[in-house]
């Protein structure tokens, strides 16, 4: 029972620690360079956008919008490959503290993030840059 348990346990680390798709890995600015993110598996295949680092406006504008702590918080959740370099999943913007169905798109070192209100109606996109090693 213990051997079974240790080994289902070793499995669930080994995938959790799976390796990320060609193009997502590493971390990304936001246009204004106010807000970086790295992408990590996040459970179930998907993968998540997680801020690392915060400008202390960036900061103050999530804490004002209802965000208490932006720095760990998922921007980009549970996305899921969509085809070549593109990812389907959620955009949490804390500033306004909503989440939308979005869109990751990567091409080279350049990640366009895009959320939608309803059906596609509403859009707003955005332009990430990767940040070099």
């Amino acid at each position: 029972m213990i051997a079974r348990l240790v080994l289902a346990l070793g499995a669930a680390f080994l995938l959790s620690a799976a390796p990320l798709p060609d193009g997502i890995e590493g971390v990304w600015a936001n246009p204004h360079n106010s807000v970086h993110i790295r992408y990590e598996s996040c459970g179930k295949g998907a993968i998540c956008g997680t801020v690392v680092w915060a400008s202390d406006k960036a900061k103050a504008d999530a804490k004002r919008g209802g965000t208490d702590q932006l720095i760990g918080t998922p921007i980009f959740r549970n996305l899921y490959k969509d085809g070549p370099n593109r990812w389907k999943g959620k955009v949490f913007v804390p500033d306004i503290r909503k989440t939308f169905s979005g869109t990751v798109t990567i091409e080279g070192d350049k990640m366009t993030g895009r959320g939608c209100l309803l059906l596609g109606v509403g859009c707003k996109a955005q332009t990430w840059s990767r940040i070099p090693d």
